[in-house]
């Protein structure tokens, strides 16, 4: 074991990827459920975590019992670190999905693989390889040409709730390879349910139609959910650069189903972009079987 990271074989780095792509998948249908959904922000993060609580916990509480979920009273610092980072990053990822477009949002995400990559060299002590560098460089200039120059002064809020939704979110990946034991599954399902006390105050009087809780509870299952956890539990078998830069598949995915379920047609500057975004993970993938490899 190297600066407290659980050591990878590469079937379960293979695994761990499979696992990381199948998150960024799921999780790119996030801005497409927030269009769909058409509530107000604490409402739909009340709501999507309540979903979000009933699938988790139904999971930890069948492969587990209760006693799984009463179990996250032992996590310690580590808990109040992953609840705290969950609540947080999940508020602001909705916030910053009213407030700006899907393509910023996601532009804004495109930094976590550094984020995370930043964080785990000096509290994990991860090593960073010449590849990484090189296919993350290239990803960068994908996408700084989706972004373009569409953002303007209006979405700053909006650029800043992604910063603090991805930032937290950089923590996480760090704190369950630095902590691989840690229950994620009971311990996110606390954080969805802690969620929706503190939204109450905030969320509007009437209750959403059945067509708007239909899309939360598929937003609450679907990103929150399943997406969240396979996230995390690749995370405990690739190092945090890694799996922040596969998760950039995101990026290039999230503004597709925008696109395809509300015409907002990106422009060729943006396609050859989130091309560009796509071939640098390609290339890392396959040019890299083995972990650590320089």
């Amino acid at each position: 074991m190297v600066g407290g990271t659980y050591p990878t074989s590469p079937h379960e780095r293979r695994r761990g990827i499979v696992m990381v792509v199948g998150s960024a998948v799921l999780w790119s249908t996030a801005g497409l459920f927030v269009r769909l959904a058409t509530l107000d922000t604490a409402s739909l993060v009340a709501w999507r975590s309540f979903f979000a609580a009933l699938v988790l916990g139904g999971l930890a509480t069948a492969r587990g019992g209760p006693a799984r979920i009463l179990a996250v009273r032992r996590s310690g610092w580590v808990g109040v670190l992953f609840m705290g980072t969950s609540i947080i990053s999940g508020t602001a990822y909705v916030l910053s999905l009213r407030l700006t477009s899907v393509a910023n949002v996601m532009t804004v995400y495109a930094a976590l693989p550094f984020i995370a990559t930043g964080i785990g060299f000096f509290w994990i002590h991860e090593r960073v390889s010449r590849r990484f560098l090189v296919a993350g460089a290239l990803a960068t200039c994908g996408i700084v040409a989706m972004a373009g120059a569409s953002t303007g002064l209006g979405d700053l809020a909006g650029i800043g709730a992604a910063f603090v939704m991805t930032a937290g979110f950089a923590v996480q990946l760090v704190a369950i390879r630095r902590h691989g034991g840690v229950d994620v599954m009971a311990l996110n399902a606390c954080a969805a349910l802690a969620c929706v006390p503190l939204m109450l105050p905030f969320v509007q009087v009437l209750l959403p139609s059945p067509v708007q809780l239909v899309w939360c509870a598929a937003y609450g299952a679907v990103t929150t959910g399943f997406a969240y956890v396979l996230a995390l539990e690749g995370g405990r078998r690739v190092p945090p650069g890694e799996v922040g830069f596969i998760s950039m598949l995101d990026v290039v995915l999230g503004p597709l189903w925008v696109w395809l379920a509300f015409a907002e047609r990106p422009s060729l500057t943006v396609i050859a972009g989130g091309a560009v975004v796509l071939g640098s993970v390609a290339w890392y993938l396959w040019s890299n079987p083995a972990p650590d490899q320089a």
